[in-house]
């Protein structure tokens, strides 16, 4: 039996679409099912389930109140995951947390690989930089996948933020000066079930192929709905944002490519199949 938590969220939304189509049973819960702050809440919820593998992808995800509610990010992305792989370690079952682009600083100038050093900017990513350290330390039967720019149908994110701003406008302006990979969540969770399989435990890097500063992810979004207005170049100083972010962070994922034997489809095709998913529920 397979336990997701998070799982009202993109990633574990498709996480239980995934295992849908391949006929696997699993136990879906979020934040209202299932606190997983309290790791006695944890141990009592999972006895007797026969549980063989947790899928955590709950998480903090509002990088700039973080700024203001440290205790609670931490929580969230740093010690509830820990807590979680020692759960899965008291049970035998296999364990995967996520992690982001945002442990790095940007200053490096090519692809980060999971061997190169952490340097967050922010609370948010302090937070998850430490709760990568303290999973792998808790169990070695984990994975902890680090991904970038996530987007899926069951909630809201940049893409879906662009074309709603696109509704009311004729002239936008984005950030040109934040570089890295838009990544699917359906690609996301296929990609991690597949890895999940191989039982090659460890920190890997997963997200679509390519590179692209978030103008170059909006002027793909707004051609693609057909939206007539003028895009303007803008950059992240004019924002004014708490929390401060990598100016590039781009994820090399040569090593699940090799160890999956399979390229990672391109950010186009997954914001293409995106796009015709918010079609499909009329959401467009």
């Amino acid at each position: 039996m397979i336990l997701i938590t998070g799982a009202n969220g993109q990633l574990g939304h498709d996480f239980q679409s995934v295992f849908k189509e391949n006929g696997l049973d699993f136990i879906a819960t979020d934040y209202m099912d299932l606190d997983i702050t309290d790791i006695e809440s944890v141990r009592e919820f999972v006895k007797d389930k026969n549980i063989d593998l947790i899928i955590n992808c709950a998480a903090y995800n509002n990088v700039d109140k973080a700024e203001e509610e440290s205790e609670m990010c931490y929580k969230l992305n740093a010690y509830a995951p820990r807590d979680l792989a020692i759960v899965a370690k008291e049970i035998g079952a296999d364990y995967i947390t996520y992690s982001t682009d945002f442990v790095f600083d940007g200053t490096k100038g090519t692809p980060y690989k999971e061997e190169d050093s952490v340097s967050p900017l922010s609370v948010y990513s302090e937070a998850k930089a430490l709760g990568e350290r303290l999973v792998l330390e808790a169990y070695d039967k984990s994975f902890v996948i680090r991904t970038s720019w996530v987007f899926g149908i069951a909630n809201n994110n940049f893409n879906r933020q662009v074309i709603n701003w696109s509704k009311g406008r004729d002239v936008l302006s984005i950030v040109d000066d934040q570089t890295s990979v838009p990544t699917y969540s359906y690609d996301l969770a296929l990609y991690s079930y597949e890895l999940l399989k191989t039982k090659e435990y460890g920190l890997y890097h997963l997200s679509n192929a390519g590179i692209a500063s978030k103008y170059d992810q909006a002027k793909y979004v707004l051609d693609s709905i057909g939206w007539k207005g003028t895009l303007n170049r803008g950059k992240s100083s004019d924002f004014n944002l708490p929390a401060k972010r990598a100016e590039f962070s781009k994820l090399d994922s040569t090593k699940i490519e090799k160890v999956l034997k399979k390229n990672l489809p391109t950010w186009q095709s997954g914001i293409d199949r995106f796009l015709n998913e918010m079609k499909e529920k009329g959401e467009l």
